[in-house]
């Protein structure tokens, strides 16, 4: 059996075998697209590995081939002084499961490795922030084993983590959330890296075709200039904008809406890519569907037909009475007087009201007695338990991007992120902002589309049905000839139409 694909436009295996992530990145290969080097190890390694709790027979020599052809692709030595190869070892199952297993950057970089990429290079602070972070994700994600300078043994103990962290709480606790199975096991990514922190014109980002908050063709996303991908979707740092690219550096903006239109009309559907750019190059790292919920959703569908890309027929199917009840958005009233306590950014539309709880453990005892926001620096994957409680969360840090925004919308739970001012003291169970300090238990209320934070139960409007969304039950009722759909709600109607079109 052979437990290794190369990440090649001729691949053939399905997500099922190559998880979404390397399934992408094929079809990003396919489309001409700049895909770092690679190869995956399929699934059926992880399954064989979690059951038997070992390496199944040959994949340790299938690595080692797989690593040799990767050096001969990028001319560079794994592990090596002259030319040193770093590798990126990503998760990936064949469903979405945003920062719930295992990643390790920059694998390789021995002490030697470190030293001829700064001789290389005639950068040792980029060299030694490298392998800093290379020694930091290693030692997270492989508990108890000590750094291995030898990189093919780093290697083998960084896949065995991956597939280790199928089995992880908060992984277990996604999958129960979203009805994933068990059983399907994880791929692994391995790629060459490409190094975002590598000087002033490097960066990395998360960028979405349209605007996932309102559907809106417009680009949407986060960047980071001088550092790695892990920095804009842990939500620890304070990101900028995506379209501060067009202005830092306008090729890899070019280059990324020119990849982003080839990918829609492709995949004829709003896309989110992952992104890296080293010395004013771009790579793409990973492409999922966009991932849009409620008036975005709508949007998108009404827009995809109107742009040809998808039938009538298939705008309506591909919109949920789900998406079409989150379609009316709730909103804070901004007239008349607010107790606001700070604003930041909208991550997830809707309106959330609840008590503060600082940590996800009080978020997931104090939702036994209502609902409750989960207020947090930044969030990650450890704390899926308290997003799962909570009614709406709230962080300091972070941008649209970032893991509180990602898993929000995933859950369609109200999400506000990079809150102004914002500092959660978990020890002493406050959250101030603004020369206030309100201790846990305080109830607020939320704004996931405009950013508001405020003290209490202010008044909550609902914004009318947009014009995307009038068109599309105009479509629906000509489907059921339901006329004017008088006597019927909207998701009742969309489901009417739904029903006739997948029995038709």
């Amino acid at each position: 059996m052979t437990w290794i694909h190369p990440l090649s436009a001729e691949t053939e295996e399905t997500p099922g075998v190559l998880g979404g992530k390397g399934h992408g990145l094929v079809v990003l290969r396919r489309l001409g697209l700049p895909v770092p080097p690679g190869f995956v190890i399929g699934t059926g390694a992880c399954r064989a590995f979690l059951r038997d709790g070992r390496f199944p027979d040959g994949l340790d020599a299938e690595l080692t081939a797989a690593v040799s052809a990767l050096e001969a692709a990028t001319g560079r030595r794994f592990g090596g002084r002259e030319r040193p190869l770093a590798l990126a070892v990503r998760s990936g199952g064949s469903v979405s499961m945003p920062g719930m297993m295992n990643t390790i950057l920059n694998l390789g970089l021995t002490a030697e490795a470190a030293a001829g990429l700064a001789a290389e290079t005639g950068d040792a602070r980029f060299a030694l922030d490298s392998r800093l972070r290379f020694l930091s994700g290693f030692a997270s994600a492989v508990a108890g084993e000590p750094v291995p300078d030898d990189a093919m043994r780093q290697l083998e103990l960084a896949v065995g983590a991956v597939f280790s962290s199928w089995d992880t709480p908060r992984a277990t606790t996604y999958r129960e959330l979203h009805g994933i199975p068990h059983e399907l096991g994880t791929a692994v990514t391995v790629q060459a890296m490409v190094f975002g922190n590598r000087d002033d014109r490097s960066g990395a980002g998360v960028a979405f075709s349209r605007d996932p908050n309102t559907g809106e063709r417009v680009p949407f996303g986060d960047v980071l200039f001088g550092r790695q991908g892990e920095d804009v979707v842990s939500g620890g740092s304070a990101t900028r904008p995506l379209a501060e690219l067009a202005g830092r550096e306008p090729a890899v903006w070019a280059g990324l809406l020119e990849a982003m239109d080839r990918i829609e009309g492709h995949c004829r559907d709003a896309c989110q890519v992952e992104f890296t750019f080293e010395a004013g190059a771009l790579w793409l790292l990973q492409v999922r569907p966009g991932g849009l919920v409620g008036r975005a959703a709508v949007r998108v569908a009404v827009d995809l037909a109107d742009e040809d890309l998808i039938s009538r027929r298939e705008a309506l199917l591909r919109v949920s009475p789900r998406h079409l009840r989150h379609a009316s958005t709730p909103r804070i009233e901004i007239t008349g007087t607010l107790d606001v306590l700070t604003r930041g950014l909208g991550a997830c539309p809707g309106v959330a009201a609840g008590r503060v709880a600082t940590t996800a453990e009080r978020a997931a005892r104090m939702a036994a007695d209502g609902p409750v926001i989960l207020v947090r620096p930044q969030t990650s994957p450890l704390d899926m338990h308290g997003l799962a409680a909570a009614a709406g969360v709230v962080t300091a840090l972070g941008g649209p991007a970032s893991h509180a925004a990602v898993v929000a919308r995933a859950m369609g739970k109200p999400a506000v992120v990079g809150a102004a001012g914002l500092v959660v003291d978990v020890a002493a169970a406050t959250v101030r902002a603004g020369g206030r300090t309100v201790p846990e238990g305080t109830f607020l209320t939320i704004d996931g589309t405009g950013g508001e934070i405020v003290v209490g139960s202010p008044r909550v409007v609902t914004a009318p049905a947009d014009v995307h969304l009038h068109r599309l039950l105009e479509w629906a009722d000509e489907v059921t000839g339901g006329g004017d759909g008088a006597g019927h709600d909207d998701a009742e109607r969309l489901a009417a139409a739904r029903a006739v079109l997948l029995n038709a």
